[in-house]
This record gives structure tokens, C-alpha cells and sequence, in this order.
């Protein structure tokens, strides 16, 4: 086997489900590879300060584990933040694991950081102007409508005020209906550097778990939290649609009751999932990628295989890299 070169180890992407148990793994790998590894967050809720019961980040034993990176970046009352901030963000972590000798594992709930990872920043959905003045022109409910029609997993997570990135989405569905023309992410390889495990859960499971993450969060003070943010006015319009703040934001200002805030909390989030596993099965296409049946087996067992799929494709040298 020819010598390792440590400054050139490939990103570990540890994918999979929400409440799929990623983060665990990720601090096993952290703990186990040699030289030690950094967990990156891609989780573009993660980012946020002081948002961390409903977005389940690592918990300060969880980061006491391993080195975390990506996490608490900017304030929830901030500009938005971006694909692009994450991108230049993660980059940069990503070099500095790797000049130190450190691997680079990225693990999180956000495909689309995953994807402009892998393959660059997708490209924008191009303006057309007759397009947009057709757009601009609409009300909101007209353009809810029309939201909700051509593009319904967009309408299930933009908000109904949020004319911006309605208007966008509809101009991404254009886009990719053939009225425009845009490249398109997932044309052509990914980037070569990189090796990924993902978690293989069956839906019912996933949805226990969730229903079970969720209970945990209202036992740990999640509406205190939201509270907290709530009445500093420290939530953004982007952080408060978090899923899971905007429902107990909408119970915090008297729109319904905790219990039900809550039960809708597990609905959206089962419905989250759902859609996550649309973009799972476009991961799972990847090469020097490897899926492991979770259900049944510990962080320890999970380690254990991904460290074997990680060697077997690695295999100590820097073949993988540019």
C-alpha cells in the first residue's frame, strides 16, 4: 500500500434521514480515523445561534466528543444566509482539516448544501423578463395557487408570504419544464475527493424516531427557547420558518395550543423526511458511496462498516484527489 498523504484525505459525507442518527456516527469516525476527524455541519438551521433544541445540534457533550466545525455561525436576526456562505464556509474548514492532518466529515440535514458540495453551485433559474413581469404582476394568492400547482414540494416548505422565493421556485419550475434553460446540478460527475456513507432506514422507523426526537424537544425546553428568541425579537423572517419554531412561534402568539403545535411539529418533520428521501435517492447514484441498514445495529456496528467502506475505497494513498 503506498504511503498516506494526510493533507489529501477525501471528505467523509455521512448521509441519510433526519433523526437517521448521523450525527452520532459522524462522532464515532471522528473518534476512531486516524489523526482524528472534524464533524462539518451542513444544516443550514444549525447555523443559526441560539437555535439549538429545535434544530437538534450537536449537544455540548456531543462536541466534546470531536471537534465541531459550521455550527453557530451567524445570528438568527441576520442577513440571510446563503448555499454560497455555506459552500465558502465549508471549503475552508475542509483545507484547514486537511493541513492539519485531520479528516473533513461532513454530516447534516441540508441536500442542497450536499449537492453544491459535490458538484459546484448549481446554477441560478435564469430571469426571464416577460416571465418575472407576469410574476410581479400577480397577488400573493394567485401566485400561492400557482405555487401549488406547478411546483408542490416548493409550496410545502416556502412560506405563503414569502413572495421572493415563490417567484424563484416558479421560475425554477419554468426552467425545468423546457420554457427556459439552466444547467442544472447533477449534470456531469461530482468532484472526485470524497468518500460517503449513508443510513438506510424504513419510513415507518424514521417516523417513530421523529415522533420520539420531538417529544424529547418539548421535555427540553424548546418552547422556552423559542420564547427566549420570540421576545427579543431576535428571529429573522428565514430562521423563524424553521420547522419548528414557526409552530410554536404560531402558539406562542396565540394561533393554537402547545399540544398542537407540537403534533404539527411531528407532522411536518415526517413530512420532511419524506421529501428528504427524494434527494437520497439521487445521492445513492454516487460512486465510492456505500448504504448500511441501520435499524437494529449501534453507533459502534454503523462505525465499524463505514470505516471498512472508507478504507476499501481509500485505501491510504491519494487516488481520490485531484
Amino acid at each position: 500500500m503506498p504511503p498516506e498523504d494526510v493533507h489529501r484525505r477525501p471528505i467523509v459525507l455521512v448521509l441519510g434521514p433526519t433523526a437517521g442518527g448521523k450525527t452520532s456516527l459522524a462522532i464515532e469516525l471522528a473518534r476512531r480515523l486516524p489523526g482524528g476527524g472534524t464533524c462539518l455541519g451542513a444544516d443550514s438551521m444549525q447555523i443559526y445561534r441560539g437555535m439549538d433544541i429545535g434544530t437538534a445540534k450537536p449537544t455540548s457533550d456531543e462536541r466534546a466528543a470531536a471537534p465541531h466545525e459550521l455550527f453557530d455561525l451567524v445570528d438568527p436576526d441576520g442577513p440571510p444566509f446563503t448555499v454560497a456562505d455555506w459552500l465558502e464556509a465549508a471549503e475552508a474548514s475542509i483545507t484547514t482539516c486537511r493541513h492539519t492532518g485531520r479528516w473533513p466529515i461532513v454530516v447534516g440535514g441540508t441536500n442542497l448544501y450536499v449537492q453544491n458540495l459535490l458538484y459546484g453551485m448549481d446554477a441560478p433559474a435564469p430571469t426571464d423578463p416577460a416571465l418575472r413581469a407576469e410574476l410581479d404582476a400577480m397577488c400573493e394568492a394567485d401566485l400561492r395557487t400557482k405555487l401549488e400547482k406547478e411546483a408542490p414540494a416548493d409550496a410545502k416548505r416556502i412560506h405563503t408570504n414569502d413572495r421572493r422565493r415563490t417567484i424563484r421556485a416558479l421560475e425554477r419550475a419554468a426552467a425545468e419544464k423546457g420554457t427556459t434553460t439552466t444547467a442544472r446540478a447533477w449534470d456531469g460527475p461530482p468532484r472526485s475527493d470524497f468518500v460517503a456513507i449513508g443510513l438506510d432506514w424504513p419510513a415507518d422507523s424514521i417516523n417513530r424516531r421523529i415522533n420520539a426526537r420531538v417529544k424529547a424537544m418539548a421535555a427540553n425546553g424548546l418552547v422556552e427557547e423559542v420564547r427566549a428568541l420570540h421576545d427579543s425579537n431576535r428571529l429573522g423572517r428565514q430562521a423563524r420558518e424553521a420547522l419548528g419554531y414557526r409552530e410554536i412561534v404560531d402558539h406562542l402568539e396565540g394561533r393554537c395550543s402547545a399540544e398542537d403545535a407540537f403534533e404539527r411539529i411531528k407532522i411536518g418533520t415526517r413530512r420532511f423526511a419524506k421529501q428528504q428521501r427524494t434527494w437520497l435517492r439521487r445521492f445513492r447514484i454516487l460512486p465510492r458511496t456505500v448504504w448500511l441498514g441501520a435499524e437494529g445495529k449501534t453507533t459502534t456496528e454503523l462505525a465499524s462498516e463505514a470505516e471498512k467502506h472508507i478504507f476499501s475505497t481509500y485505501g491510504g494513498s491519494t487516488s481520490l484527489t485531484e
